[in-house]
């Protein structure tokens, strides 16, 4: 299905931006197998649901965010200046 969007070429320019977003998260140390693009016509309700859960098995084995951890980190109080 890859390039027989209806929406020309809509699709491999996504996943262009997919590739070059898993370096990005490769870069932050960030699993870049938590992002995955499926190419899929809208009336393919089996393959949407098979996508749905093998992304919601990948997200429960790498499990939270590393962000997570960084953003409920305690941090320094702020002194106001008067």
């Amino acid at each position: 299905m890859e390039g027989e969007c209806h929406f020309l070429e809509g699709n491999i320019r996504a996943k262009k931006r997919v590739n070059y977003t898993k370096g990005l998260l490769a870069e932050v140390k960030i699993e870049p197998e938590r992002l995955k693009m499926f190419n899929m016509g809208a009336s393919d309700a089996k393959e949407f649901a098979h996508a749905a859960d093998e992304m919601t098995k990948i997200a429960k084995e790498f499990g939270p965010s590393p962000l997570k951890k960084i953003k409920n980190r305690k941090r320094p109080a702020i002194r106001r200046i008067q």
